[in-house]
């Protein structure tokens, strides 16, 4: 069993004030993190607004990033004779496109060494859509520094663009250059090796469709400038659940161990409703906006590790047979829906260069942090 030596939920909806009275916080989740040459820590989170008051007798509201390089929302509204379905979160026209009723920005935090207290928020947005670039939301970030630059992943949501993986780089960890998609409609998950291999820069990918053959999975994929990727090509199963292969994504960016670079992923399968399952619902009922109602299943997201050999980064080695984590807490109910998820998305090394701190969003609500023994995880991660 693995151990955990430390676990908080380091934020909730509540830390985070709104941008606007129009809006409300319901989620602080996803983080992306690193650390700084001063030995700190700086997290980019994920801020999830929603409209207050989305929907009325005649029309339905969303809001659209209008500034070119400022902060600036619009809100658009729709007359409900061109909608066909919806609920609190998004609606549906009669064209089959959708909108959404709420917005994401990420917010700088700053974290101590240890990275387990904080230092300082951000008291408005760090990072954010454009009209441009994510003018429906900017979402999921991942941090890596390679060749003196940070790199920074990101989700960038548009009506032109749909639902894409776009790059950023900065010198200190403050100021971004956006440097536009580089995985285009539904690729998501991309994650960006911390050094070159074999003279290339390396990234994991998460390609998805509406015509499914199997259920999306991790790519691999190079590029000579990290703007254009090429030869790509799918992982072999990660985690195996009763003859299947279930949906999977990565979580932050791998490390580099003796053994092989180590990735933390994410694995989506789904249960019967135990009674745990609906003590813990029931628990948190009236905290969360739970949309969905008598549902016999629940859907989980759990977390397993994997090795890749150093010089062949697509081979892999070892990897654990059961989840690591899996979502217990009552912060690590979903938001949205009734789902348990743990989502980690940033790693950073300890200071005593034994254990990982592993940033987390717990149940599309929270960020958690839990300090682990990295030989700890490596013993858990079976030769093939």
């Amino acid at each position: 069993m693995l151990k955990i030596k430390k676990e908080l939920c380091l934020f909730r909806p509540e830390h985070i004030k709104s941008t606007s009275k129009k809006f409300k916080v319901i989620g602080v989740i996803n983080p992306a993190a690193v650390r700084l040459p001063d030995g700190k820590i700086v997290l980019y989170i994920r801020v999830i607004e929603k409209l207050i008051n989305n929907d009325d007798f005649k029309y339905r509201y969303s809001p659209r990033m209008i500034g070119k390089d400022k902060f600036i929302v619009k809100i658009d509204r729709f007359n409900k004779k061109d909608i066909v379905d919806g609920n609190d979160l998004d609606f549906v026209f009669k064209k089959g496109t959708k909108r959404l009723t709420f917005i994401s920005h990420f917010r700088r935090v700053m974290m101590d060494k240890s990275g387990l207290q904080v230092l300082s928020i951000d008291k408005e947005p760090s990072f954010f859509g454009t009209r441009k670039d994510g003018e429906l939301g900017v979402e999921d970030p991942r941090i890596t520094k390679i060749d003196g630059k940070y790199v920074m992943t990101y989700v960038s949501l548009s009506r032109k663009y749909n639902i894409s993986t776009a790059l950023a780089t900065s010198y200190d960890c403050k100021k971004w250059k956006r440097e536009g998609i580089i995985f285009n409609d539904q690729d998501k998950d991309v994650v960006i090796f911390p050094e070159r291999i074999n003279g290339k820069y390396v990234a994991f990918d998460r390609p998805e469709g509406n015509f499914q053959f199997s259920p999306p999975r991790i790519w691999i994929s190079y590029s000579n400038d990290l703007k254009s990727w090429g030869n790509l090509h799918p992982l072999e199963c990660l985690y195996e659940e009763d003859k299947f292969c279930p949906r999977n994504g990565a979580g932050p960016p791998p490390i580099k161990t003796k053994r092989g670079w180590l990735l933390i992923y994410h694995a989506v399968t789904s249960h019967k409703m135990s009674k745990q399952d609906k003590k813990l619902l029931k628990k948190v009922e009236k905290i969360i906006e739970i949309q969905e109602e008598n549902i016999k299943e629940i859907t989980v997201y759990s977390v397993g590790a994997v090795l890749f050999d150093l010089k062949k980064p697509d081979k892999i080695i070892g990897k654990t047979k059961n989840f690591i984590l899996v979502p217990k807490k009552d912060y690590d109910i979903g938001t949205f829906e009734r789902k348990r998820v743990i989502f980690p998305t940033g790693l950073v090394i300890d200071e005593n260069n034994r254990d990982i701190l592993l940033y987390s969003g717990g149940g599309d609500r929270v960020t958690t942090v839990r300090k682990i023994g990295l030989n700890d995880i490596l013993r858990h991660v079976r030769k093939k």
